[in-house]
């Protein structure tokens, strides 16, 4: 029997944040994930999927990439910049996401596959697993989980030796005690010198997005709205970049497969 991945969706789109943001993207969104964070706004992700080969998944990226492989309205496509990137990579880049794609370790063989093949590949991960077991070539975007998404005891300490410098980590932020613990982090961990340090903000939830097994902010956190966020950023002169989710100003933030 062939190789499998439980798939929730893959799709073409624009790179909504990293250092990434704006360019084509192919998202390969995995089924599963062992955490609950507060602010999760893919929870359907959490069960919701179908089981393919990965034959299947590769023809499925391959298909999608195809059209930029040829001539676009301005020319033959060139290949993109990417610092790290000896003489840059072709468009589009491939993202695996979830859920957790760490939870699927069929997952890592293709990453690698496709990294034979010249795609740039990234992966967005929890950071409650070991990142050790991807290809160098992949481009980790790791989070590392803030006491307001109720999951900071699952933050995988040992991940934060094994950054490089085509990494990046990510803390997404809610409350006031998020920003402080984040600057701690920062102060005893020099993270900023190892890789670029993303800072997003945590967006309100709608409805239908909030998913009944999600953990609950911790009593006595004080929320930080966008503005402040970035001001506070500003005023101690903090080494990171701060990043909004582009794709749900330019889509409906409860949009699916963009």
């Amino acid at each position: 029997m062939s190789e499998t991945l439980v798939v929730n969706e893959v799709y073409l789109s624009l790179q909504g944040e990293s250092t990434f943001a704006g360019l084509p993207c192919i998202f390969v969104r995995l089924t599963a994930c062992n955490l609950r964070c507060s602010y999760c706004d893919t929870a359907y992700a959490f069960t919701e999927g179908v089981k393919r080969t990965l034959t299947d998944v590769r023809a499925e990226i391959d298909r999608l990439a195809e059209s930029y492989s040829g001539v676009s309205a301005i020319g033959t496509l060139p290949v993109v910049p990417i610092p790290g990137a000896a003489g840059g990579h072709r468009l589009p880049l491939v993202e695996f996401t979830g859920g957790e794609p760490l939870l699927q370790p069929r997952a890592v063989g293709l990453m690698r596959d496709l990294c034979d093949a010249g795609y740039t590949v990234l992966v967005e991960t929890s950071g409650a697993h070991d990142i050790g077991v991807l290809d160098r070539r992949v481009r980790r975007i790791m989070d590392l989980k803030s006491p307001s998404s109720g999951e900071v005891a699952r933050n995988r300490g040992e991940n934060l030796a094994l950054l490089r410098e085509t990494d990046e980590v990510k803390f997404v932020l809610g409350t006031w005690q998020d920003y402080e613990w984040m600057k701690g982090v920062l102060t005893d961990h020099r993270i900023h010198r190892q890789c670029p340090v993303l800072v997003s903000w945590v967006a309100p939830l709608s409805p239908e997005q909030r998913h009944a097994s999600l953990k609950s902010v911790p009593p006595g956190h004080v929320a930080i709205s966008r503005k402040e966020l970035a001001d506070r950023i500003i005023e101690d002169r903090l080494p990171v970049r701060f990043q909004l989710q582009m794709h749900k100003y330019v889509w409906s933030p409860e949009a699916r497969g963009v």
